[in-house]
């Protein structure tokens, strides 16, 4: 059985695969370093390009399964690849901690004015009293309620936040106060202190978050964003900001990556941007080898995989 690895995350894996696996290596440009013609298994590294993608699947066209490290699958459910019988596996659980404290640092840098605070600092200004925010009865809504969602929710719960949700199928999920349908939230935004976007980025979440969504909020509001770029407009959010519709806003995503330096975006005073890292981890690779050696092993032996992508809805 043939396998082909991605090189940013072979060291990790190779040191654990079966003697009987065959390893391909293939770099960030779709470079192999061995015949992958008859490859039955894709791991893809991080920040996978679609030509990268498409050179693979030109190039082993009896792939039957491939285990991509990140939880969304946008980028890889090209018209090109869902033109092949390939079953697809994605990381959802394996980057919900380090997801869900990069939310908690995001709200707490707001609610306890951490960049005001740092300013003092850097200034020697012995400045007070400024008057912090309390999250204990605040108000956090998490649009998306998969692992990481249900992460943040344990972690706000902690804090003592009142914390609602949103998913496809409603249901009673633990740490969520209530959690509501897709259709149902928008009721709700008067309400919310804290907007967390969790949730796949498809076809009908492109431009969820929008200027109705963000008007919609109290003036008061914080909006976090740690899913993809595209589900919030950042035309609307630019508007929001300077408008003063909600307080501020973070963003560990955006529509465009790496954001280029003369984007207006990055002189919105109530706006953090953070390049995309709220899931990097030192154990994260540790994590990825060891839902993909469990998931190799189920393949191996005729097992269901886990994280399954249902291609049609997109995760």
């Amino acid at each position: 059985m043939k396998l082909i690895l991605s090189v940013d995350i072979s060291a990790k894996i190779e040191p654990h695969l079966p003697s009987k696996i065959q390893v391909v290596r293939v770099d960030s440009e779709g470079n192999f370093d061995g015949d992958a013609s008859d490859a039955e298994i894709y791991l893809n590294g991080f920040k996978l390009k679609p030509t990268t993608l498409h050179k693979v699947l030109a190039t082993a066209p009896q792939l039957r399964w491939q285990q991509t490290p990140s939880a969304g699958v946008n980028h890889i459910l090209t018209p090109t690849f869902l033109e092949h019988d390939i079953t697809l596996t994605n990381g959802a659980g394996i980057h919900a901690i380090p997801i869900s404290e990069f939310v908690l640092a995001f709200i707490l840098y707001h609610a306890k004015h951490l960049r005001q605070l740092q300013t003092f600092h850097d200034q020697h200004n012995w400045q007070k009293p400024l008057v912090m925010k309390e999250l204990a009865n605040a108000t956090v809504l998490i649009i998306g309620t998969g692992n990481i969602g249900n992460a943040i929710a344990s972690r706000t719960k902690a804090l003592g936040m009142r914390v609602w949700g949103s998913r496809r199928h409603p249901q009673p999920i633990a740490n969520f106060d209530q959690v509501v349908g897709a259709d149902e939230w928008q009721v709700l935004l008067p309400e919310v202190d804290y907007l967390v976007v969790a949730t796949p980025l498809t076809s009908k979440t492109k431009g969820l978050i929008d200027e109705q969504v963000l008007r919609s909020l109290p003036n008061h509001a914080y909006l976090i964003n740690i899913a993809r770029g595209a589900i919030v407009d950042e035309s609307a959010l630019t508007k929001a900001l300077n408008e003063g519709w909600i307080a501020g806003a973070a963003l560990d995503t955006l529509s465009t990556e790496p954001l280029p330096p003369e984007s207006p975006l990055w002189s919105l005073p109530n706006l953090l941007i953070t390049p995309h890292t709220s899931a990097i981890s030192p154990v994260l690779q540790e994590r990825i080898a060891a839902l993909f050696l469990d998931n190799l092993q189920r393949y191996q032996t005729g097992l269901p995989l886990r994280n399954v992508v249902n291609k049609q809805a997109g995760y």
